[in-house]
């Protein structure tokens, strides 16, 4: 069944602002609204879907700026949570000689101020098709809480869970917990993204046939191992499916993950989750453009495909 029927997808996550190099010298750098569930948020209302936000700001200019373009982007964000004293947290993104994004260094002035799992309206999950959440609502104590909470509100209301790893080392105390507390969340996962680094962290493995092994023990219903220029691999209830990608001369691949991400849940709301491999490729090619698309420009959310760029291949 779609779940067209549903009002948004709900995206659950941190605001961020990201610093991100202009070029591989690593020394000057724009500022830009970015965070991987913000860069999800936005790339679905782009490309012609609703989308919904729970995330937490303040009263400073930052948080302003983060609400201002939120707004701009035509997010939802009704069940947002402010907070006067609450600082956004930055991170500086460094560009190496392949254009590959390395996050160097986090700033969080308020680390403890989180959306907790008593402020999570269940209204938001009875009008959701999709929950998305990544692992940067998983390293911090409450934000862990309000994470399980959320995608227990999810299930209870028939919404489809979508897991995406996006792992950043350096937010966490250790790999061991880093990987313990994200692959806790694999069993209620509908959809789970991580990229070939992701998976082999999270499995201990160092093939994607091993790392996908380990995981289809889980049962997971569709796995998605985005491999950058070689496109992605897609797993459906055990079958390995590879979807290649059309080849493109990458400027910067700091948002790549996310529209594909965006490309994926777009195609979900619209059409439920994919049944069938045929139905199961289309979707992962469409979050393999957006992908490309991404990676052909400098920035994050700057960009993410818009709806009349991509509405021919709907």
């Amino acid at each position: 069944m779609s779940q067209a029927d549903r009002d948004f997808i709900l995206v659950y996550g941190d605001a961020f602002v990201d610093f991100i190099a202009k070029d591989q010298t690593n020394t000057e750098f724009v500022k830009y609204l970015g965070g991987a569930t913000i860069n999800v948020a936005a790339g679905i209302s782009r490309i012609g879907a609703p989308s919904a936000l729970i995330t937490i700001t303040g009263d400073d200019e930052t948080s302003e700026f983060v609400r201002n373009e939120i707004a701009n982007e035509g997010v939802n964000m009704d069940y947002a949570i402010f907070d006067a004293t609450k600082r956004v947290s930055g991170v500086y993104v460094h560009l190496t000689e392949n254009c590959e994004r390395v996050f160097k260094d986090y700033m969080d002035e308020t680390p403890d101020l989180q959306v907790t799992a008593a402020q999570l309206d269940e209204k938001a999950f009875k009008r959701a098709s999709v929950l998305n959440v990544c692992s940067g609502t998983m390293f911090h104590e409450t934000a862990l809480e309000t994470t399980r909470r959320a995608v227990e509100l999810a299930k209870d209301n028939g919404v489809i869970v979508a897991i995406d790893a996006n792992i950043r080392p350096l937010r966490w105390p250790s790999e061991d917990i880093c990987r313990e507390t994200i692959s806790s969340f694999f069993e209620d996962a509908d959809i789970l993204k991580l990229t070939d680094d992701e998976l082999f962290f999270l499995t201990e493995t160092t093939t994607i046939e091993d790392g996908l092994a380990v995981l289809n023990d889980l049962l997971i219903p569709i796995v998605l191992v985005t491999v950058g220029k070689n496109g992605a691999y897609a797993v459906l209830n055990g079958e390995v499916i590879h979807v290649p990608v059309e080849k493109v001369v990458p400027v910067d691949t700091t948002g790549a993950g996310d529209a594909f991400m965006s490309g994926v849940l777009r195609y979900v709301h619209y059409n439920s989750l994919p049944t069938t491999p045929a139905e199961l490729t289309k979707c992962v090619a469409f979050g393999n453009e957006l992908g490309a698309r991404a990676a052909t420009k400098p920035g994050a959310l700057t960009a993410l495909p818009h709806y009349d760029e991509i509405k021919h291949l709907l």
